[in-house]
């Protein structure tokens, strides 16, 4: 079988399309590359919409912290401190615990019946806790940009009559932007890299579509070498983390483009060892 063949059978495996059966013997480094691909995609799905829904979230959070209402302030400083301070493999063990206890048969909402077996599932379980998880750890990185603002900008929306919501969305949210931007380029990195966990949690891959990482533990597990499959792993995520920076980089630009070049704040890549 041509590499070109083998690319066509197994490139879209992990999402139901090509070839079902795995290949048993004789792997070759095609097959390797190509199903370790595949699985990307599961990886790339679950941090571009972790990413997006908790950016939204995070905003939210951020706003509710420094709010002047008890109330949210402490619900948001509380849902905080829960998700930052719990590891990440907890959080998609407990939530397993949990949604797998929901009534197989539905819960009755309104009178109606409605399916919930599918939460169990990996690509919306696990895709909630990360979710939650960077919402957390972004609306951290918000508050601080948005205590940050310097008081300067502040006085000056005042002196030209903007108030309110209009100070918020035309001085207060790009400012906040511009200033955690670099941050949270680390913090999107992190969350791409925090996508291998799925596969150690409870969450199950449905028939056998699993994430790069399920696939690399299915040729260790045949060929007893783990030095091909990881690293190969380990390579398509530097891919993954260049195309982010340059993602991130061109958003930082277009954040800072009112600034001198020697001003602009740079992007610099700070790993996250330990969380």
């Amino acid at each position: 079988m041509s590499c070109l063949q083998t690319i066509a059978d197994y490139g879209l495996r992990s999402m139901g399309i090509g070839e079902r059966l795995l290949p048993k013997t004789d792997f070759t480094l095609c097959q390797q590359f190509t199903l370790i691909g595949s699985g990307m995609l599961w990886n790339v799905y679950f941090g571009v919409l972790a990413l997006l829904f908790g950016f939204v979230l995070a905003n939210a959070i951020a706003m509710a912290k420094a709010s002047n209402v008890k109330v949210l302030r402490k619900a948001a400083e509380w849902f905080i401190f829960i998700f930052r301070g719990s590891p990440l493999f907890i959080q998609f063990f407990l939530a397993y615990e949990a949604l797998v206890m929901l009534p197989r048969n539905g819960i009755e909402i309104f009178g109606m019946t409605t399916e919930v077996s599918w939460l169990s599932r990996a690509w919306a379980g696990a895709l909630i806790v990360l979710f939650l998880n960077t919402a957390a750890y972004t609306a951290e990185i918000f508050y601080g940009a948005l205590r940050s603002i310097p008081k300067g900008d502040l006085e000056a929306a005042d002196a030209y009559g903007i108030s309110g919501w209009s100070r918020f969305i035309r001085i207060q949210w790009p400012t906040m932007l511009r200033l955690a931007w670099p941050a949270y380029t680390n913090e999107a990195i992190f969350l791409f890299h925090a996508t291998t966990l799925v596969f150690f949690s409870g969450f199950p891959a449905f028939r056998q579509e699993g994430d790069a990482l399920y696939y690399a533990s299915y040729f260790v597990d045949k060929t007893f070498n783990p030095f091909i499959p990881y690293p190969i792993v380990a390579f398509y995520f530097i891919l993954l983390t260049l195309a982010l920076i340059g993602v991130f980089g061109v958003v930082n630009r277009r954040l800072n483009r009112h600034l001198p070049s020697n001003e602009r704040s740079k992007i610099k890549l700070r790993p996250q060892i330990i969380r």
